[in-house]
């Protein structure tokens, strides 16, 4: 991703069209309640309409969960920062992940819009049913939560102040990740993939000082 100096203030219209541009935009609580809402029905589902097991459902519900961030951080790794080595992917890289890196405190667009989060939780939903069967009524809820979960840690540390406890390091890397250096630190709900892939911060700073 080329290089973007962020502006603590601010915002930027990315469409002409009036309603598209209202379109690109979103109060977090919406997607929030849409994706909680949307596990819910799917639990309830699979309570009602399923054979799984408690066992089961708890365990297939962890395991999306699980995958969810491995997700999130392969999409915002190699989706978000892909290389812009053309006039298409650099206007489209910009305008899904670009314009948030430049303004960062734009609280519209720190989430998917709803409209295109529930498109794709339905296309999810008819993916994984034909390849899980049954087991995606446990396994897509964890998953929704997982994303709901982003979303909420995602919001706090750009709108708040890090609190005084264990999780202030999910503030300081995602800080790391906006105002040092774009290219490492991808996990936002958690650093767990950051190490298995050698992403995480201490490795710039093992190379500053070979």
């Amino acid at each position: 991703m080329a290089e973007i100096k962020p502006q603590n203030k601010g915002t930027k219209q990315l469409f002409r069209n009036p309603v598209l541009e209202k379109l690109s935009r979103t109060h977090i609580s919406v997607p929030i309640i849409i994706f909680f809402s949307y596990a819910g029905g799917l639990l309830y589902w699979s309570v009602t309409h399923t054979t799984l097991s408690a066992g089961l459902t708890t365990l297939l519900f962890f395991l999306g969960w699980l995958a969810f961030s491995w997700v999130e951080y392969m999409v915002h790794r190699h989706v978000f920062h892909m290389a812009t080595y053309t006039k298409w992917r650099e206007k489209f890289q910009y305008m899904m992940h670009g314009v948030h890196h430049e303004f960062p405190k734009d609280k519209d667009r720190l989430a998917m819009p709803p409209l295109l989060s529930v498109t794709l939780g339905t296309i999810l939903l008819l993916l994984f049913r034909l390849i899980m069967g049954d087991f995606v009524f446990a396994f897509l809820p964890g998953f929704l939560v997982g994303y709901a979960s982003y979303l909420g840690v995602h919001y706090m540390v750009h709108a708040y102040q890090p609190p005084k406890n264990f999780l202030k390091v999910l503030w300081v890397n995602h800080g790391v990740h906006h105002y040092k250096n774009g290219e490492i630190v991808f996990g936002v709900s958690s650093p767990l993939w950051d190490y298995i892939y050698g992403t995480m911060r201490e490795k710039e700073t093992k190379t500053q000082h070979v």
